[in-house]
């Protein structure tokens, strides 16, 4: 199976790297052995393998010569690392060949020396061979796996390529012996190999493929010429490899024979890789270039002329010429992650960060990340990227008085925040970030409004709510954002000293008595807005401000600041201004806080007021009180003989005042009657003295006026139905036949009468008995006029007729349940007798007198309402069932 990857086509690898924009600085070149301390003045002498083991570094030579040197790392103050390298042995091998690899197995404190196709066992101290004189013969190179599956702790699994041709044996080397578990046969002729577990991954002479030891299964990755260029095949980590491609590239490669990362871009003439995470180093004739794994860059180029080996050992990169060995020391990555950042190259600080995240541990990564995502955010703040910014300080959990602070005079006076040392970010305030350029410094501003409006109510503000909510609204105050006015009269934290004098400052004063009212300052806060609506000052924020007060009134708790301001308000409206009065709130309508006496007596200079109040007593609330009902009635008629006065100029305004009299006239029953009766006297007021009479149950007066002084017939008969709800029906035709009469009996025969009085017969037919009226209508009246009536009246009499006979059925009815009843509890006869004894006293009976219960059991009347029976007697006779 071919690797599984995007081809991407190589491009020239561009030498001489300046340090630009994408250079990093990930490594220092650091020299560890140099020519002299190696081989003194010896020339021929060349460096062909090396290894490192700890502190221990050994170098393989040409002329068949192993040197053993001490490693020590030294830490300067300005924290560049140098070695101090000291030689520790010399050890000649008689094979007169170059020394091909060298391995250390530190758990078996052994060195595994490849010369002359043989790997000897040495002592990793002194470099002697193992008194055994086991060893490995015809090997033309060998690797060790670090993921054995011996399990054994005492011994490495050790894959060798064989002189024998296109062969693969599998050795387990201990201390002093080695034992052959594997021979496999490849399809070429390996030239390179790595060992993970039991997966080997082989360059043969024209491709790269994976073989599985265990069960011999193979798959082919890719294509590639060993004749062209050497192959180069590195074990990264469980399962993976990194090869040597076509076209310059390096590709990642699992055993299912899959790529997981992108390739990275180096030369075409790579003769060495090492991995350093998350790095990739590659070495070439000239250069060494450095490629992160995360985002598969270039990131340095470090000049190396005439290197010819590139290996890692556990994390520390070993570089060689022929003559001296060089160490690449990392920068630590929160160095280089800094270098980036002052660069601004956020993305791949991010990219190199998240990729730290495995080297380091997991609470000081998670503090390093935190403050890495705040100062990337700084950065894309000062680009004036502020949705990345927003995510970035997000992500990092910023505390937001960092980002508030560069907002000069944002933070309350009395604010304790101290900027974050080392700082996250290099500007003084927001005038340096943007340079005074003012549309830059809105869009900062405007940014930061919508930034803490979202985080005010989230974790993010815990414990310095009141500098979010202040810094906001000054913000707001100072745009004159909408928000202002939501944020004061929602829950917030604005500090009253530092938000007041910035209101002020900026003429929000409707706002400042918001804020004072937040603050529990109702009385400052209505001083202020007072202000405002007399014009003293000048805020445009509300237009209706004034009803804004009353309603700001209606629901003030504190009563005297509601006095306070009460002829101010019914100066300015007499119909808004009561509503301080009469729109209080349920719970306090409830207590009655305001004593309607001393709130009339406020009004008494504001008649409008004062009748919208009474209003609100009689109609509305329903008070039961004789002096409002009558204040009322008096105020409305005098409100209507003042109208009446002007009546061509205010007859609509006549129209409905009567109409207010006459309902309260009507459905009241408190007023003062005959009170009122004597103010109506002697006027024109027919209607009210009407229902004034009605009241008084002087009825045949009302009926007269209405009859012959007003000649409102409909009227008449209104009257007749208003006065006789919730009356009994005597009462009500009783009413009816007096209309009839003043209608017939009149001294005048008006036509106009009579008709009234047919249509009142005709109209009310259930409201009159038919005998009495047609003893009271004249004679010359026809049977086709009185139709109506005289239907209705017989439908009348035989529905009543009807009704009468089935309530005498049903009655009949209840009476024989009742009979029936009786009989079924009269049973069978009782023979009483002088032998008979009574069953609670157990005397005979002297008398015929006595009581029998159900059960059948006779006793005195006299023992029967006996309190004190015997229970047992009691219990036998007391049945549920037992009725007398």
């Amino acid at each position: 199976m071919k690797l599984r990857h995007a081809p991407l086509k190589a491009t020239a690898c561009i030498r001489g790297h300046l340090e630009s924009a994408m250079s990093v600085k990930a490594f220092r070149l650091v020299p560890a052995v140099e020519r002299d301390l190696l081989m003194g003045d010896k020339a021929r002498i060349n460096i062909e393998c090396i290894e490192c083991c700890g502190k221990n570094l050994y170098i393989g030579t040409n002329d068949c010569s192993i040197y053993y040197f001490l490693l020590e790392e030294k830490n300067s103050p300005a924290e560049k690392t140098s070695f101090s390298v000291s030689k520790q042995l010399h050890k000649y091998l008689s094979f007169r060949k170059p020394v091909g690899e060298l391995k250390a197995a530190s758990a078996l404190n052994r060195l595994l020396v490849l010369c002359d196709n043989t790997i000897t066992l040495m002592n990793m101290m002194n470099l002697e061979p193992i008194p055994t004189g086991a060893r490995i013969k015809g090997a033309t190179m060998f690797t060790l796996n670090e993921n054995p599956m011996s399990g054994d702790p005492f011994c490495v699994e050790v894959c060798i390529v064989s002189v024998k041709r296109r062969t693969i044996q599998l050795f387990l080397v201990y201390e002093d012996r080695v034992q052959i578990v594997k021979e496999l046969l490849t399809p070429e002729q390996p030239c390179a190999v790595a060992i993970d577990g039991h997966y080997l991954c082989l360059a043969l002479t024209t491709q790269y493929i994976i073989l599985n030891y265990d069960t011999g299964v193979s798959q082919d990755l890719f294509p590639y010429s060993s004749e062209e260029r050497r192959p180069i095949v590195k074990r990264v980590g469980r399962q993976e490899f990194l090869l040597a491609g076509p076209g310059g590239l390096g590709m990642f490669a699992t055993v299912d024979g899959i790529s997981q990362r992108a390739p990275v871009h180096w030369s075409e003439n790579v003769v060495g890789a090492a991995l350093c995470f998350p790095y990739v180093v590659a070495l070439d004739e000239e250069f060494i270039t450095v490629h992160s794994m995360l985002d598969q860059q270039q990131k340095q180029t470090l000049p190396f002329k005439d290197g010819h080996i590139l290996q890692d050992f556990e994390g520390r990169v070993i570089v060689a010429t022929t003559k001296g060995v060089y160490i690449l020391v990392p920068l630590p990555l929160e160095t280089q992650i800094q270098d980036l950042l002052a660069s601004h190259r956020v993305e791949e600080a991010l990219v190199l960060a998240k990729g730290a995240r495995r080297n380091i541990p997991k609470e000081k990564f998670q503090v390093m990340y935190k403050r890495i995502l705040q100062q990337a955010g700084f950065i894309q703040f000062a680009q004036l990227q502020f949705l990345e910014a927003k995510e970035l300080f997000r992500g990092g959990q910023l505390d937001v008085r960092e980002l508030i602070s560069l907002y000069p005079f944002l933070l309350p006076s009395s604010s304790s925040f101290m900027r974050t040392h080392p700082p996250l970010h290099e500007y003084a305030d927001l005038n340096q970030l943007t340079q005074g350029d003012q549309e830059k410094m809105a869009k900062c501003k405007q940014f930061l409004m919508s930034y803490l409006n979202e985080v005010r109510s989230t974790d993010v503000a815990n414990g310095y709510k009141e500098d979010v909510d202040t810094a906001l609204l000054k913000l707001y105050a100072e745009s004159g954002h909408e928000s202002l006015l939501d944020l004061l009269v929602s829950e917030n934290f604005c500090l009253l000293a530092d938000s007041a004098a910035w209101l002020e400052k900026h003429k929000k004063f409707f706002a400042l008595g918001l804020l004072y009212h937040a603050n529990g300052q109702d009385a400052s806060a209505l001083q202020l807005w007072v202000k405002i609506v007399n014009g003293d000052i000048q805020d445009s924020t509300r237009t209706d401000l004034y009803e804004y007060i009353v309603d700001f009134l209606t629901s003030c708790a504190d009563h005297e600041l509601v006095w306070k301001y009460a002829e101010w308000v019914l100066q300015r409206s007499e119909e808004v201004g009561v509503y301080i009065f009469t729109r209080r709130p349920l719970g306090e309508e409830q207590k009655n806080s305001f004593n309607p006496d001393d709130v009339i007596s406020c009004l008494n200079k504001y008649p409008v007021s004062l009748v919208k109040y009474l209003e609100f007593l009689v109609l509305e609330r329903r008070v039961k009180k004789e002096k409002f009902h009558t204040h009322l009635a008096v105020l409305y008629l005098e409100e209507v003989l003042c109208l009446k006065s002007l009546a061509a100029e205010k007859s609509e305004e006549l129209s409905k005042s009567q109409a207010k009299l006459r309902s309260l006239l009507q459905k009241s029953d408190l007023y003062r009657i005959r009170f009122i009766l004597d103010k109506i006297s002697g006027t024109d007021l027919h209607m009210e003295c009407a229902i004034l009479f009605g009241k008084l149950e002087q009825h045949d007066k009302a009926l007269h006026i209405l009859v012959h002084e007003l000649k409102d017939f409909a009227a008449a008969e209104e009257y007749c139905v208003w006065n006789s709800e919730s009356k009994d029906l005597p009462y009500r035709k009783k009413l009816f036949h007096m209309l009839l009469s003043e209608y017939l009996n009149s001294s005048t025969s008006e036509h106009q009468l009579a008709m009234a009085a047919v249509d009142l017969l005709n109209n009310h037919a259930a409201e009159f008995d038919a005998a009495c009226v047609l003893q009271l209508i004249p004679d010359t009246w026809s049977v086709q006029l009185l139709s109506s009536f005289l239907c209705g009246s017989m439908r009348e009499s035989i529905h009543a007729q009807r009704m009468t006979q089935i309530a005498l059925g049903l009655a009949k009815a209840e009476n024989l349940t009742y009979t029936h009843e009786k009989v079924k509890l009269k049973g069978i006869a009782t023979v009483l007798s002088d032998r008979k004894v009574c069953q609670m006293c157990q005397s005979p009976f002297s008398e015929p007198a006595f009581v029998r219960y159900p059960n059948g059991g006779v006793v005195h009347t006299h023992c029967a309402a006996n309190r004190h029976v015997n229970s047992s007697t009691n219990h036998h006779l007391s049945s549920p069932s037992g009725r007398t």
